[in-house]
């Protein structure tokens, strides 16, 4: 059975929320919190890449059982919290076959999604979660792929122009997850400072 690995990204600063979306509050836990949890009850290794106020996120939240990374970069976009996090599970002790990489700002993303993707892991494996056939998160990807995606991430594209380029398994995670992610709080809630 091949070793699958929990990326949360969440070091993104929240520029059109207000705040960074790790310290936003959502059903009574921080974003950060929730992330970890269903990252932490599909995969037994769990790393989490913090960035915009990362000393207050690493303050705040319940990050048990996670190992966190810092990504001093984190203003120049997403891609350098995915480049993070792949060069961190490369110095993981132990070998992991994959990644599963996933968003912190999705707080209806779920274990059984999480799972469904990392049932396709493999060294070798490019697989992307869809909703209603529109490609989403999370993303699995095999170890072979790390240097790649890490070689063409840039600014908030991530893996995209990547995936694009090479053969992916879509998995339908229809029903499975909401793949909704909080841009601007919702109405009636005040952004913080």
């Amino acid at each position: 059975m091949s070793s699958v690995a929990a990326v949360v990204l969440a070091a993104g600063g929240g520029r059109r929320y207000g705040m960074p979306k790790a310290l936003v509050e959502y059903e009574g836990s921080l974003l950060v919190e929730r992330a970890v949890r269903t990252a932490r009850a599909a995969c037994d290794v769990v790393l989490v890449v913090l960035g915009a106020r990362a000393v207050d996120v690493w303050r705040a939240a319940d990050l048990t059982g996670a190992t966190v990374l810092a990504n001093e970069d984190w203003e120049t976009g997403m891609a350098s919290s995915l480049r993070t996090g792949l060069d961190g599970l490369r110095a993981f002790p132990g070998t992991v076959d994959a990644a599963l990489v996933t968003l912190v700002d999705m707080p209806g993303m779920t274990p059984a999604a999480l799972a469904a993707l990392a049932a396709h892991a493999a060294p070798d494996a490019l697989a992307v979660a869809t909703y209603d056939g529109v490609r989403a998160h999370p993303v699995l990807l095999g170890r072979d792929h790390w240097a790649g995606v890490i070689a063409t991430a840039t600014g908030d594209e991530g893996a995209r122009r990547y995936l694009a380029e090479h053969e992916v398994v879509e998995v339908d995670c229809a029903g499975l997850a909401d793949p909704a992610d909080l841009d601007v709080p919702p109405p009636g809630v005040p952004s913080a400072p």
